[in-house]
């Protein structure tokens, strides 16, 4: 690792094949927690180039436990974490109104490690037990629309990464691959970035996937459709910026989406919300995710017509039974 560090601290590059070849000796347990923070740190100073993204990409993919959802077209709703706003777990909310309008979900998540709560956090307080049984996983999928993968059960270099990543508390480069690296290959996939070079790369690289995705981006830095500012959509097809009333009817403040300070209360949050109970504001931010999600899919109209779906999904109780019926399948 010294002599990677050196290279890597001279303002050089890696190519694909040294990235990947680097996280899979991170994965092996090959290099202490120090030299793995000096190299996450090495990302935190300067932008990853997409060759290096693409490498560290190929090594999760090919260690990876693999999801097969025997047949089944499967979509994820993620975003890379490390905006720093605190919301509430708009996109795991948004996964459970997609499932209850019959689209089925395979989640890749992770707790959280710049954030209060990530998606792993809540699921495990709502009671959901994280797992990498196959057929446990596509029983979840085939009864109740939706399972959830939790990413350092699939993938190993995450695992021994999880302690350095949480001392830290930085958002890094982890956070980037975590949508590019789903278990299941989704076939549809909407993803929220921080920022708009972001947006620019997972562009690049999902494009090369030949899959159906959409990538948003709040333009105050949500990683997410917050309506609370203009949003921008990239899709295969395109680009094009939104406002917050054509998205979600109008638009909401920063202080409407705070996501609590304890997991308990964003599970307290995250329960409210699916039961019917949530504000407008709350509700309006979650059917917004939820509709771009499931016009990613290309078998709604346009975007009014999934909205109206995700809308139907919440109100009429569907994406409630989606939560209790995943959750008492892990008794």
């Amino acid at each position: 690792m010294k002599k990677l560090l050196q290279y890597l601290f001279e303002h050089k590059t890696l190519s694909r094949e040294k990235a990947k070849e680097a996280l899979v000796q991170i994965s092996s347990g090959q290099f202490n927690e120090t030299e793995i923070a000096a190299f996450i740190t090495v990302f935190l100073m300067r932008s990853i180039t997409i060759e290096e993204l693409q490498g560290f990409c190929d090594a999760l993919m090919e260690l990876r436990i693999q999801f097969d959802t025997k047949g089944h077209e499967v979509m994820d709703i993620v975003g890379t974490g490390g905006d720093g706003k605190n919301s509430f777990n708009i996109s795991t909310l948004a996964c459970f109104i997609v499932a209850g309008a019959g689209q089925k979900v395979a989640k890749h998540g992770n707790y959280g490690a710049s954030s209060i709560s990530g998606s792993s956090n809540v699921m495990e307080q709502l009671g959901y037990k994280h797992k990498n049984n196959h057929d446990q996983l596509l029983k979840e999928l085939e009864q109740a629309n939706i399972c959830f993968l939790h990413a350092p059960m699939f993938h190993p270099a995450l695992k021994v990464v999880a302690p350095v990543r949480k001392n830290l508390g930085l958002r890094n480069f982890f956070n980037m691959l975590g949508p590019m690296v789903n278990p299941a290959s989704p076939a549809f996939q909407l993803v929220g970035v921080y920022n708009l070079e972001m947006a620019r790369i997972y562009n690049y690289l999902l494009q090369l996937t030949g899959r159906a995705f959409t990538i948003i981006h709040s333009l105050d830095g949500y990683d997410e459709i917050s309506l609370t500012s203009d949003t921008k959509v990239i899709t295969n097809l395109g680009e094009r910026v939104y406002t917050p009333e054509e998205l979600g009817k109008r638009m909401v403040e920063q202080t409407d989406i705070y996501g609590g300070n304890t997991v308990e209360e964003s599970a307290a949050i995250f329960r409210k919300i699916i039961q019917g109970n949530g504000t407008w504001a709350q509700n309006a931010v979650v059917l917004a995710n939820a509709a771009m999600a499931l016009n990613c899919t290309g078998r709604y109209a346009n975007y009014d017509a999934a909205y109206f779906a995700a809308v139907e999904s919440l109100e009429s109780g569907k994406a409630l039974a989606s939560l209790e019926k995943l959750i008492a399948l892990q008794s």
